[in-house]
């Protein structure tokens, strides 16, 4: 197991990325299973984070429920690379950043509470490096769990369950907001959570398990590094395919092994015509062409003209924006 040596430690990393307790004491639960105290546990999380191993324990939530998204890219020459990379960091919307090979290289995702709020993000980019902005909204998921398993082997997909965003209750935005940047590192998180929240542990408790249930948070657990784990060769593959086809070989390519993500978006006419996209991420190049060996292998996309674009540097990682208000926009 390359990186992580500790026994206890890769078992923290891969066996709770998702189905984090919904309980008074979660990380007891941890401890009790892997056959540590609970203070033990607290502190290895507390240390990978601070090492970058882990962003946080917390949720991801389903694309386009309780907030809006979208996948933007740009074009910056070497030369005006950072200062272009900073503008687009500088939006607290903007949750990730990628550098990658291609004319359109400089990729982000902007979040908001709405999709007017991610408008007005993009637009300022725009205006503010003097460049055009590819706004390319998500159409539907096939998989966008992104797991990783630290033994370098793939396991199988998590069946995609559809969302409920009838679930949502007032005050819940706020509550998967401190979800998104992390629980506290305490032996009691959700009551600390109420707290911040002037809410009960009980509430606080009672909303997270029905948000969960109604698929509206996607995943609630460790949420790794995976560049600071071994995954350093990472590729966004791009496919010029009709809706149609998409539609009916985007879920065999979200089962793909080695395929961490996999969705279709909405292409920019005239621009980038592309319309069906995977992630594959690798602990090498090699492992990494091997993977689109397979995909290149299946008869819709045989001849589908495509790109791959390996990501070659992150500027920014955080959990996305669900709310803009300012106190309850922070962690807990």
């Amino acid at each position: 197991m390359r990186h992580v040596t500790d026994p206890v430690d890769a078992a923290l990393l891969n066996d709770w990325q998702r189905d984090f307790p919904i309980l008074h004491a979660p990380f007891a639960v941890l401890a009790e299973k892997l056959g540590v105290t609970e203070a033990e546990v607290l502190e290895r999380l507390a240390r990978m984070r601070a090492a970058g191993r882990i962003t946080r324990v917390g949720a991801t939530c389903a694309p386009n429920t309780v907030s809006a998204s979208t996948l933007a890219a740009l074009q910056a020459g070497p030369e005006e690379l950072d200062e272009v990379a900073g503008i687009v960091g500088q939006e607290p919307g903007v949750n990730h950043s990628y550098l990658r090979e291609d004319a359109w290289n400089l990729w982000f995702v902007a979040t908001g509470p709405d999709r007017r709020h991610v408008d007005r993000t993009l637009a300022r980019i725009s205006k503010r490096t003097d460049r055009q902005v590819l706004d390319l909204r998500l159409v539907r998921p096939f998989n966008v769990d992104l797991g990783f398993h630290m033994n370098g082997k793939a396991g199988p997909v998590p069946e995609r369950r559809p969302a409920d965003p009838s679930a949502i209750r007032e005050g819940d935005r706020d509550i998967l907001q401190c979800l998104t940047r992390g629980l506290p590192l305490e032996a009691h998180p959700y009551a600390a959570m109420g707290r911040f929240l002037e809410r009960s542990e009980d509430e606080v408790l009672a909303r997270v398990a029905a948000l969960q249930a109604a698929g509206v948070i996607a995943r609630l657990g460790v949420i790794v590094r995976h560049r600071a784990l071994g995954w350093t060769s990472n590729a966004m593959c791009v496919w010029d395919v009709s809706h149609e086809t998409a539609g009916a070989v985007g879920p065999v390519l979200a089962r793909v092994p080695g395929v961490t993500l996999c969705y279709e978006r909405r292409p920019v006419e005239g621009v980038w015509p592309y319309r069906l996209y995977n992630m594959i991420h690798a602990r090498s190049r090699p492992d990494a062409k091997a993977t689109l060996a397979l995909v290149r292998a299946l008869p819709e996309l045989k001849s589908a003209p495509h790109k791959v674009l390996f990501s070659t540097r992150c500027f920014k990682q955080t959990g996305a924006m669900i709310t803009s208000s300012k106190r309850k926009g922070e962690a807990a």
